[in-house]
């Protein structure tokens, strides 16, 4: 068996976009096996289980993964993460990867494939709100897809936003007030807020928007009348019902299922896609195991290797 560390250096972003592209292929055409993810709440935060089975890669295998808000006050990554990969003839497990950069990888990878398909622009003014290392994959991720012109950024920390902004200096970057941001071809949320902080009347026609911050029941950034005036799509119906951005507004009956555009990987296989230049999209993210295993399969080829004999 191995354990593989430092397994985001050297990965190339376009190769894995391209994998987790294929990967919502399959889960549009209905090729995979992935149970939603499982949450154990802990007192300062909860971990989740996820696991999957990817045929078109031969993989198989399992992610632990942990979001606890307030570890950046102990010097540790909001989240954390483990993949465990597994023999599929025997189930003998033969690789443990450290997934914590990948994590962020492999959802700055679904939002791009998500801007390729539904940003009504190639060309795009860039509105970031939240400075955190989910919005930093996601604009790595993005410019792999999109012509970056201009990010507009919000952040609750001045010094953040400081710090995001020089992480992008080949881009001409702006502290704005969170409406302003609003203003822009393609909006990327990134924060864990409970409470909306994106309001319908902010957003133009033609918005494309990557709503990645709600991740757990509870959680939501944008108003629910945003939600009703846009095509909603998801990376998964049931993980967005129960922890997606469309979570909150459901249980308060401001939003039903049944106003679910489509999935992902419906729109990467042509079944669904933007009608309209002037129509608001919207793709909930929650993050799926076959993401994960896309991005494992990489990485097993570029980490750095400790053997641990098994059994």
């Amino acid at each position: 068996m191995q354990y593989l560390t430092d397994t985001d250096m050297g990965l190339d972003l376009k190769q894995v976009n391209r994998a987790v592209e294929a990967a919502f292929a399959d889960h549009g055409k209905g090729l995979v096996q992935m149970p939603p993810k499982v949450y154990i709440t802990l007192p300062d935060g909860d971990f989740r289980t996820m696991p999957a089975y990817l045929p078109s890669l031969s993989i198989a295998g399992v992610k632990i993964v942990n979001v606890h808000p307030n570890n950046p006050l102990k010097g540790l990554p909001t989240v954390m993460a483990l993949t465990i990969i597994l023999d599929i003839p025997t189930g003998q497990p033969i690789a443990i990867i450290n997934a914590t950069r990948l994590t962020d990888m492999r959802t700055g990878a679904a939002g791009a494939i998500a801007c390729k398909y539904l940003s009504p622009k190639k060309e795009v003014i860039l509105g970031v709100i939240g400075t955190g290392r989910q919005a930093e994959a996601q604009v790595k991720a993005i410019r792999q897809e999109l012509t970056i012109t201009e990010i507009k950024i919000w952040s609750r920390s001045s010094e953040h936003i400081r710090h995001f902004a020089d992480r992008f200096m080949e881009f001409p970057c702006h502290a704005m007030s969170i409406e302003n941001v609003c203003d822009c071809n393609v909006l990327v949320t990134t924060t864990p807020s409970r409470v909306p902080i994106v309001m319908n009347e902010w957003i133009h026609e033609g918005t494309h928007i990557n709503a990645i911050g709600a991740d757990a029941p509870g959680k939501e950034e944008l108003a629910p009348a945003l939600l009703k005036r846009s095509r909603v799509f998801v990376d998964d119906p049931i993980q967005a019902i129960h922890s997606g951005e469309i979570n909150v507004p459901i249980s308060h009956g401001l939003f039903s299922q049944s106003e679910i555009s489509g999935t992902l990987g419906e729109i990467v296989i042509g079944r669904k896609k933007r009608e309209s230049s002037d129509e608001i999209t919207i793709f909930d993210s929650t993050g799926l195991a076959i993401q994960d295993l896309a991005i494992a399969k990489i990485a097993l080829q570029h980490g750095t290797t400790i053997k641990l004999p098994f059994p």
